[in-house]
């Protein structure tokens, strides 16, 4: 069933502590055939404001065209509402949908997750459902308002993970505000998925890409927690990319923007430093 909800200007962010245990180097073993999506990285805007979203995945189903797909997951979430418009059109394809979790599928891959009709995941692999997160500022008005719409949005999510798996919204709703994280075996027990994901088709790749995700990821998290604001970490990672090579882009159909770089840049070490700099001025070092 198609989910139709509207957000009312309000971001949903990827949890702390999903972005914490998400490994990037984790991948399919093989994802080159022609009906292969990946979504491997944050859903809706990423470090770079780029990310994982529907226009990226509707150019990759018209591409597809008339034929089954599917798609590979390894994703810490990101904005809940991109999840919802991704699912939404996964479920309008008209050939079967197959989705494969390979390490984690987190808040809005978690959605995007129940769009297959036949739902694998990894024995080693994690879903990860929970309430809506977000940032936001304004008077106690405002706020009280946000908080009566997420929990309209988060009723609507367990209504959803309800309708998959078979268990009831109340079930599933206590999971969310516990920020559950659920292994394999029990998914496919929750109903969550359909069935357990080879071993063989999911493998460890180390490549300096996953390298330079781990360091965004990191130096993100440092950056919050010294306190500088969102937009302003965004700022600075976009200027990093600006000094990044773009990368030629492959023939495999990966969400992520095709002229993501796929090497670490020269200077990143530098970034990197100078990140570090600004984060030791923070602290007032």
């Amino acid at each position: 069933m198609k989910h139709k909800i509207q957000s009312r200007g309000l971001r949903s962010e990827v949890s702390p502590r999903a972005l914490d245990k998400w490994n990037p180097a984790i991948q399919a073993a093989v994802e080159s055939t022609a009906e292969t999506i990946t979504i491997y990285g944050v859903i809706g805007e990423d470090w770079y404001g780029e990310g994982v979203t529907l226009k990226r995945i509707d150019a990759a189903l018209r591409a597809i065209g008339e034929r089954d797909v599917t798609v590979y997951i390894n994703s810490p979430g990101g904005d809940m509402f991109e999840g919802i418009a991704i699912y939404n059109r996964l479920l309008e394809h008209s050939h079967k949908v197959t989705t494969k979790v390979l390490g984690m599928a987190a808040s809005a891959a978690s959605i995007i997750y129940l769009a297959g009709a036949e739902r694998q995941v990894a024995s080693s692999a994690f879903l990860m459902i929970h309430n809506c997160w977000t940032f936001l500022a304004g008077n106690r008005h405002y706020l009280h308002d946000v908080a009566d719409d997420m929990e309209e949005f988060d009723a609507a999510m367990a209504d959803l993970y309800a309708e998959t798996s078979g268990q009831t919204p109340e079930s599933m709703a206590e999971l969310m505000d516990d920020e559950t994280f659920i292994r394999g075996k029990r998914a496919v027990e929750l109903g969550l998925a359909t069935s357990i994901l080879a071993a063989g088709e999911v493998t460890e790749r180390e490549t300096e890409e996953s390298a330079q995700t781990n360091a965004l990821k990191a130096m993100d998290t440092a950056l919050a927690k010294a306190g500088m604001p969102r937009s302003e970490r965004r700022e600075l990672f976009a200027s990093f990319k600006s000094s990044m090579p773009r990368a030629a882009g492959g023939g495999t159909r990966n969400a992520a923007p095709t002229d993501k770089p796929n090497a670490v840049a020269p200077d990143l070490s530098a970034s990197l430093s100078a990140a570090t700099n600004l984060l030791n001025s923070l602290k007032g070092k």
